[in-house]
């Protein structure tokens, strides 16, 4: 395929050597053996692993197992025995969807199954046209998992059991509006859960608690904030900005900062472009500048914001705009340099890299189709939506295409999981493990 590049002189003496450094650091708790939830081990799609192959044969890596799963669009958690994920199951007649949703738990190395939770779940307000929920990623946090269904159902489970410790209706118990977008597709509730010391933070939407705090060990109510009851689908983020933990959440009226153990309002809100509320991508945070991204399609784009306190107060600038990367349900990368994202909507994608510091486009390229990405071993692993398996090397002059592969049959809408060198994915039907070590 053609290739399109803008380059900017500026980054081309850029050391290679800062592309393949991590970003973030991760909790102390957490180990590469892992991956927690939504965006891994340091919630940005960046893993510790090492030992990754830099070639693949043309029919892919070794799969090492593969099964039939269900609908949905969940990530996998994983920790060092088991995965995690949820699943519609289906009916076997297209557009009719069964009533009900299942997380469950399966053995890392075979995929069998170990537990299973089922709970009702309506589609009646529900448009699963492009593809049906549930879409929010479980979370492991020690011996818990915790889980949030299409309906606004959330869940604390024993993760090695199964058992239920407790669980709340959010749209029974607080009120809070039935669906999360204003968009004419209603896919039901996103967001993943976020743990902070020892609660867990959900976005739940209604007057005062657009955002909430829940003990894990019992479900009560530690602190309700946001007055917005309107969620955008993007997950909630944790920033440290000059040494203060500060939670960033988005709604309708655009990006809030508050404290993450109190829920009191620190900044914002901040307007972020959007069409029909489709704000899907989470938020990424690069603590060695301090900026704060954020990107959505349709009539939306990329925007990077500059935090920084001055005694008990954030300043919060905007850095820069651009059109040119418009993330849709994919999420992004910060590699060094550069933000790395598949961007696109209804028409064509292209996998785009734009220069931090101004937002200019340094490159885009046509050799997947909108993308999930993730980052290890100086690489990026790339799903694309026609289950196309991509590693990739990045630099600030173009993108190397290591090896490439069709490894799925259905829609692959999910970000993959990487733990150690195996890589767990699935797609509208299937779940299957990948090895993608180097062999001796």
């Amino acid at each position: 395929m053609g290739k399109a590049s803008i380059l900017l002189g500026g980054l081309l003496c850029l050391s290679l050597q800062l592309l393949a450094q991590p970003v973030g650091e991760a909790p102390p708790h957490v180990t590469s053996l892992v991956w927690p939830g939504w965006g891994g081990p340091h919630r940005n799609f960046t893993a510790d692993s090492t030992g990754l192959a830099v070639s693949w044969p043309k029919t892919g890596p070794a799969k090492l197992w593969q099964r039939l799963l269900g609908e949905g669009q969940s990530g996998i958690a994983a920790d060092d025995e088991r995965l995690f994920t949820m699943y519609r199951p289906p009916t076997g007649k297209k557009g009719q969807w069964t009533p009900k949703e299942v997380v469950v738990a399966l053995d890392a190395r075979s995929g069998r199954t170990l537990w299973e939770h089922e709970y009702a779940a309506s589609t009646t307000t529900m448009d699963f046209t492009n593809g049906a929920g549930p879409h929010s990623t479980p979370l492991i946090v020690g011996d818990r998992l915790f889980a949030a269904g299409t309906n606004k159902q959330f869940f604390a489970f024993d993760k090695s059991t199964g058992r239920l410790i407790w669980s709340h209706d959010f749209v029974r118990e607080y009120r809070s509006p039935g669906n999360a977008l204003r968009y004419p597709v209603k896919p039901g509730y996103a967001a993943s859960p976020l743990a902070y010391k020892d609660t867990v933070i959900a976005m739940v939407g209604g007057a005062d608690q657009g955002v909430m705090a829940f003990a894990q060990d019992d479900g009560r109510v530690v602190w309700r904030a946001g007055r917005f009851s309107d969620i955008a689908q993007g997950s909630p983020q944790i920033a440290s900005v000059d040494g203060q933990d500060q939670l960033v959440v988005v709604s309708n009226d655009g990006v809030h900062g508050l404290d993450p153990g109190t829920g009191q309002a620190l900044w914002g809100p901040v307007p972020l472009e959007k069409q029909y509320g489709a704000h899907i991508s989470t938020p990424v945070w690069s603590p060695q500048d301090q900026l704060l991204f954020f990107s959505a399609a349709y009539d939306g784009g990329s925007k990077a914001l500059k935090l920084a306190r001055t005694g008990q107060t954030t300043k919060v600038t905007e850095l820069w705009f651009s059109s040119k990367l418009r993330v849709h349900f994919g999420n992004v990368l910060r590699i060094g340099p550069l933000y790395v994202g598949s961007s696109g909507d209804l028409g064509p994608s292209l996998l785009t890299a734009l220069d931090a510091r101004t937002g200019a486009v340094v490159w885009q390229d046509r050799s997947f189709a909108k993308a999930n990405l993730l980052f290890a071993d100086g690489k990026v692993i790339l799903v694309d939506e026609d289950g196309t398996l991509g590693l990739l090397t990045v630099a600030p002059e173009k993108i190397t295409v290591l090896a490439k592969a069709t490894v799925t049959s259905a829609t692959a809408w999910t970000a993959p999981s990487l733990v150690g060198t195996t890589l767990y994915l699935r797609d509208r039907a299937n779940i299957m493990a990948l090895d993608l070590g180097r062999k001796p």
